[in-house]
């Protein structure tokens, strides 16, 4: 099997956001879905690719930008 890209960090990225729902509590705005994982999690289960819409919030710039933990 291959190996698990490494995990991307939704939370530190512009496009998750929180929906309040039980049964989806996350979301993504740029890929249009809710879910019950992680946004990124739920990319990577259905396509076997890390998400590569990431795309960091904030003003500045933290040492790990990537949102890669």
């Amino acid at each position: 099997m291959g190996r698990e890209p490494e995990r991307i960090d939704c939370h530190r990225c512009s496009h998750y956001f929180v929906t309040w729902q039980r049964e989806h509590p996350h979301g993504c705005k740029r890929m249009g879905f809710k879910s019950a994982l992680l946004p990124s999690a739920e990319v990577y289960r259905a396509s076997g690719t890390a998400c590569l819409a990431f795309e960091f919030k904030g003003g500045s710039t933290p040492g790990n930008a990537d949102g890669k933990q």
